[in-house]
């Protein structure tokens, strides 16, 4: 396994989020990785008993989650590729938001056993990235995810404290 995950790299100021934030102790904190020999990004996530919907199967809101943030994390390590930067070079902080999510659930997704989500991305556009996510347990895909990320505006990596982020609520 890779040294850090993209999330990892993310500013304090970006590390709060419940999907992926390494700071947000309640959070699922999820991370997530390129595969050097496919392309693609990975992560795996070990649900836990209360992420039940009925005895036996994962809650599709935790997998809407898993393919959302992995989908922003993928589209942040995508846009520093293709800027010919790395996530740890000291510049200025590419961070990504959700612009849209849409998730296909193609069958029930079983409680117990890893996820391996997958992510290709399709699209790297100005502030936008396309991400296709996979989700599966066992190598049976139960679920397919489409993010579309934005690059959040330059203004926003102003916003360190408190005061500044009770403005923007």
């Amino acid at each position: 396994m890779p040294e850090k995950a993209f999330q990892d790299y993310y500013p304090d100021q970006w590390s709060h989020c419940y999907g992926c934030g390494r700071l947000n102790e309640q959070g699922l904190q999820i991370k997530s990785y390129w595969d050097e020999e496919t392309g693609e990004t990975y992560s795996i996530y070990h649900p836990r008993p209360h992420h039940i919907a009925i005895p036996g199967y994962v809650y599709g809101g935790l997998i809407a989650s898993l393919v959302d943030c992995h989908g922003t994390g993928s589209a942040a390590a995508a846009a520093y590729q293709a800027a010919g930067r790395r996530m740890d070079d000291g510049g200025p902080p590419i961070r990504f938001v959700t612009g849209s999510l849409h998730i296909d659930y193609l069958k029930p997704t079983p409680l117990g056993p890893a996820l391996d989500l997958r992510g290709v991305i399709r699209e790297v556009k100005g502030r936008k990235v396309i991400v296709d996510i996979t989700l599966s347990v066992e190598g049976e895909i139960t679920a397919r995810g489409e993010v579309v990320a934005v690059q959040v505006p330059d203004h926003w990596s102003l916003i360190t404290g408190e005061k500044e982020q009770d403005e923007l609520r």
